[in-house]
């Protein structure tokens, strides 16, 4: 397809993007080509935005970022045989080798080669977007396109929370960004018998509530040590879901999980965090998980099954919604920390 689109290009050197007119995307013959109906914006976008030292050390600006969407696809390539044209899809977002020992054997969200989509490669944040054809999810006709571009992070939330949890555990989550609170969502929605949420912020620990928490812990005003001690009898959480990055907290998602507990670690701290792994790690027998990304492709049926199903409703973490070109309000609200999911719509 030949033309230009509009998109959002992070430009070198400096903080913020522009909204400009770039060629639309040429295809390979193994990928698709998507007009983009929603997309999101993630946590890692707003660190690209900032411009902060993991964005100066992983991206190549200018080109196109953000990597959370919907869509329809327009063309698809001389190989494909798997989507057409037409479809409603969204996409994973991990770009893998398929030829590396954890691709060989079933992990492949850990490819020793991954690209993202948005970070590695050109992504969403246009009115047009190209994907391998192997990374193609198809959504239901129904499904509202807002909803269908948060599927990714729901991804996050669902492997997070759902890796080696049982029914009828006390659950607390670290950090109540929106993945954070789509984890409580999950965690309550999966039979949790506690689902503790933490954070700074008022106006997320407000929406923690919206989304299922049975309790809620301001680090402002409380001990979330003493707090979780007390609201779980004593014995800590069962698994701790660490979502905030903050060195502090990663200490204290440790201390506050039960002996022989798990805590799983989705975050990504800026710095080396320095742990006392003989008292909170070994002697407590805990198991800590790294969490990255979601397993291709049986994260991607649980959260379709959730959705579909009715099981989890997480529309109160769509909180507002923009034209692309507003694309500042909503980097603002999420720099602010006073929003959920923020859906930019081409």
């Amino acid at each position: 397809m030949d033309g230009n689109m509009k998109a959002l290009i992070k430009k070198p050197g400096e903080p913020g993007a522009s909204f400009e007119l770039v060629p639309i995307p040429t295809i390979d013959k193994h990928e698709v080509l998507i007009k983009v109906k929603a997309a999101s914006i993630c946590g890692t976008d707003v660190h690209i935005y900032n411009w902060d030292e993991w964005a100066k050390s992983r991206v190549k600006p200018p080109y196109v970022f953000g990597h959370e969407f919907s869509g329809e696809v327009v063309l698809v390539g001389e190989s494909v045989t798997t989507v057409q044209e037409g479809e409603y899809v969204s996409a994973e977002t991990h770009i893998v080798c398929g030829k590396c020992l954890p691709c060989l054997t079933g992990k492949e969200h850990v490819c020793r080669k991954t690209l993202i989509l948005g970070v590695d490669t050109d992504g969403c944040f246009a009115e047009y977007v190209k994907v391998p054809a192997a990374n193609i999810w198809k959504n239901p006709a129904g499904m509202p396109a807002d909803l269908a571009s948060i599927q990714e992070p729901l991804g996050n939330a669902v492997h997070t929370v759902l890796t080696g949890m049982t029914a009828g555990v006390k659950v607390a989550v670290v950090g109540c960004g929106p993945i954070g609170l789509m984890a409580v969502a999950v965690a309550k929605a999966s039979g949790a018998a506690q689902v503790i949420a933490i954070d700074k912020n008022e106006y997320r620990l407000d929406l923690a509530l919206q989304m299922g928490a049975t309790d809620i812990i301001s680090v402002e005003k409380e001990d979330p040590l003493k707090n979780v001690s007390a609201l779980t009898g004593g014995e800590g959480a069962d698994l701790v879901c660490e979502m905030s990055g903050h060195p502090t907290a990663i200490r204290q998602s440790l201390k506050m999980a039960a002996n022989g507990g798990r805590v799983h670690v989705l975050s990504l701290p800026e710095h080396p965090v320095c742990i006392d792994m003989t008292n909170d790690i070994v002697f407590k027998g805990l198991t800590v998980q790294g969490i990255t990304g979601r397993k291709m492709f049986e994260t991607w049926r649980q959260v379709s099954g959730l959705l579909q199903s009715g099981t989890i409703q997480i529309k109160p973490v769509i909180t507002h919604r923009f034209p692309m070109e507003e694309f500042e309000k909503g980097f603002e609200l999420m720099r602010k920390g006073q929003c959920g999911k923020v859906i930019l719509i081409p």
